[in-house]
């Protein structure tokens, strides 16, 4: 499942959680902001614009709690923000070329055996991007950084 090409949006902080809160937190969190939010409850003297930015962000209050309430998107999810916090600040184990990983077209990604028996996957809209990746392994605390081709 694709959840996201980039983090543009943290669904965390679109719901007011953090990446520790249970699906129970997760829920309260996300009611409260669907009541706050729903455009049925909007004042009427309301802008067109602030209207508007308060049905954006409904959609992404909805858009957050469909991502973070099914485990297989939210771990998902998680991947992403870990391998965005590594991309960030952390250093890599090992720089390989785009072109010694692995097309899976199924998932429409690309993929590489870790040591640790796990995978380092690529997002194809990442690949395509000019700039190196560093991309974290699904199953332990590894990173390696894919050059591009270009």
């Amino acid at each position: 499942m694709r959840i996201m090409a980039n983090l543009q949006k943290n669904w965390y902080s679109i719901l007011g959680a953090a990446q520790t809160d249970d699906l129970q937190e997760l829920k309260r969190k996300y009611q409260r902001l669907v009541l706050e939010l729903h455009p049925d409850k909007q004042k009427s003297d309301l802008s067109e614009e602030e209207a508007e930015l308060h049905l954006q962000r409904f959609i992404d209050v909805d858009q957050a709690w469909k991502v973070l309430s099914n485990e297989e998107s939210r771990k998902a999810f998680d991947l992403q923000l870990r391998a965005q916090e590594l991309k960030q600040s952390w250093p890599v184990d090992a720089c390989i070329k785009l072109e010694d990983m692995d097309w899976d077209s199924e998932n429409e990604c690309y993929s590489y055996s870790c040591r640790c028996g796990g995978e380092f996957h690529l997002e194809k809209d990442e690949a395509e991007e000019e700039e190196d990746s560093v991309v974290c392994c699904d199953t332990c605390s590894l990173s390696i950084e894919v050059k591009s081709c270009r």
